[in-house]
């Protein structure tokens, strides 16, 4: 072979190398788009049952106030995967999914601190994921060293109040970090009669203030 062949077929080799360089780093360009920052705080919440897959009349309303209180913080959210089905069955696989998300966004984002929360069965979802027995069904539990990061835990018409319980009564893990609201005749949380009462907490101020109590407990840090 000539030096003038070699040299041109050292030169096609490397601009091939180039090439598959240049093609394995735009294979990449992808999954690093897509890769977001970690929040600075996870609002994880359970909707109520017979809602829509996301995060129901009570959690978009909350979620954004806490963000518009959040303006120098990027805050995220997340909707429990569950089934939210009538049968009052699927909070156990409710917590495990609201645990799951925790303990993972927790592993890859060492700064993140979270919200928990939940509507009616939601609220279930939460105290079980909390290691609050219910009547609901069993879930896996946040683990004891991440409690730390859960600055917050805002509930809606929750169903542990028929025991004579709350959040804040079960434990002092998280009771101190809880705020809880259910409706005078709310027949959910309160064995009330008012089926209504069930259904206003979205427009009656009651999500605000639980916004309010959430950045307050983000705030103390």
């Amino acid at each position: 072979m000539s030096r003038h062949a070699s040299r041109r077929r050292l030169t096609l080799v490397s601009l091939a190398g180039v090439g598959a360089l240049s093609a394995a780093g735009l294979s990449l360009l992808p999954s690093l788009a897509s890769a977001a920052p970690c929040p600075d705080v996870e609002v994880v919440f359970a909707r109520g049952t017979g809602e829509a897959p996301g995060l129901g009349i009570t959690g978009t309303p909350l979620v954004k106030d806490i963000k518009s209180a959040l303006p120098g913080k990027n805050v995220s959210s997340y909707a429990v995967d569950y089934a939210a089905n009538f049968s009052q069955t699927s909070a156990g696989p409710g917590a495990t999914d609201m645990t799951d998300r925790v303990v993972s966004t927790a592993a890859n984002c060492a700064g993140t601190s979270f919200v928990l929360g939940g509507y009616s069965q939601g609220g279930s979802v939460t105290d079980i994921a909390l290691g609050i027995p219910t009547r609901l069904g069993t879930g896996r539990t946040i683990p004891a060293k991440l409690a730390g990061r859960v600055k917050a835990v805002v509930v809606f018409g929750n169903p542990l109040r028929l025991s004579g319980r709350t959040i804040a009564s079960a434990g002092d893990v998280f009771g101190p970090k809880a705020k809880e609201f259910c409706n005078t005749g709310d027949p959910v949380c309160g064995n009330g009669r008012n089926g209504a009462a069930h259904l206003t907490y979205h427009v009656n101020g009651s999500v605000e203030q639980g916004a309010r109590f959430a950045v307050e407990r983000i705030g103390r840090g």
